[in-house]
């Protein structure tokens, strides 16, 4: 059945190529993306039966966009990343983490929400992360904002729940993907812990800096295939689960470190 979707940070990655797909589908796509300057770009990278936005979902008034757009489907998944050591990241540049990857995110929904109650009918899907569900030293700051999404996730699905309007609520969590956001999130953490006066010596940093490589080139899986169609079952489901993961690998090593304890 066609749905009206919108989906937020839409612009690369994972994003468009949900966007795409869905699309392709034979869905109603809302696709937004942070930057007025790449809507042109977006438009026609989607094509003409996209419908395609500037939306920073930070600020109230672009909030405000949605409320009309009688939506199935919100995917939330506009984030910004950053990392660091906790000893010495910047406390402020977290809570803007949590401001656009947390409260916004939820600011938004709260919109979608009421229009989906009138409707009596929707789903709400949010984009979280593996490192929303194994701690990740060095990448603790766009970590925690994923284990607050989860979370999130996992609770207002069952508030959703007891209202008993047909609203769901599901939670995709993506391993690392060649999208060229994992090399900023990793690069990030090095402008804390490089400059002068770190807690950290420069063999240490060093050696953080070539096991980050190491295990981006041995993790990273390079289409996003396997995690849109995981993106597009949740937006398409009658009755969506709570927890899509892929790739499936990372799916399986979730459970074994829970039933190690770790």
């Amino acid at each position: 059945m066609k749905k009206t979707i919108l989906i937020t940070g839409a612009g690369t990655g994972i994003g468009k190529d949900a966007a795409e797909r869905l699309l392709a589908r034979g869905h109603i796509v809302y696709a937004t993306t942070y930057l007025e300057s790449e809507v042109s770009a977006l438009q026609i990278a989607l094509g003409p039966s996209a419908r395609v936005f500037s939306l920073d979902i930070t600020k109230a008034e672009d909030r405000k966009k949605i409320a009309s757009l009688n939506l199935d489907v919100l995917i939330n998944n506009a984030a910004q990343n950053l990392s660091g050591s906790l000893a010495e990241v910047r406390i402020d540049q977290v809570r803007r983490l949590f401001e656009v990857n947390l409260f916004s995110a939820l600011e938004l929904t709260q919109i979608a929400i009421r229009s989906m109650i009138a409707r009596d009918g929707g789903t709400v899907i949010f984009m979280s992360s593996i490192v929303g569900r194994i701690p990740e030293p060095f990448v603790m700051p766009y970590s925690m904002t994923k284990f607050a999404i989860s979370a999130a996730a996992a609770g207002l699905r069952q508030e959703m729940k007891a209202l008993g309007k047909g609203i769901h609520v599901s939670v995709v969590e993506p391993g690392p993907y060649k999208t060229g956001f994992n090399q900023q999130l990793m690069s990030s953490q090095f402008e804390a812990i490089e400059k002068e006066g770190s807690i950290f010596s420069r063999a240490q940093i060093e050696a953080r800096r070539k096991a980050s490589d190491s295990r981006l080139r041995l993790l990273e899986v390079g289409s996003t295939d396997t995690i849109v169609r995981k993106i597009v079952s949740a937006a398409e489901a009658t009755r969506p689960r709570l927890r899509y993961v892929a790739p499936w690998t990372f799916a399986v090593l979730v459970r074994v470190l829970r039933i190690a304890g770790i």
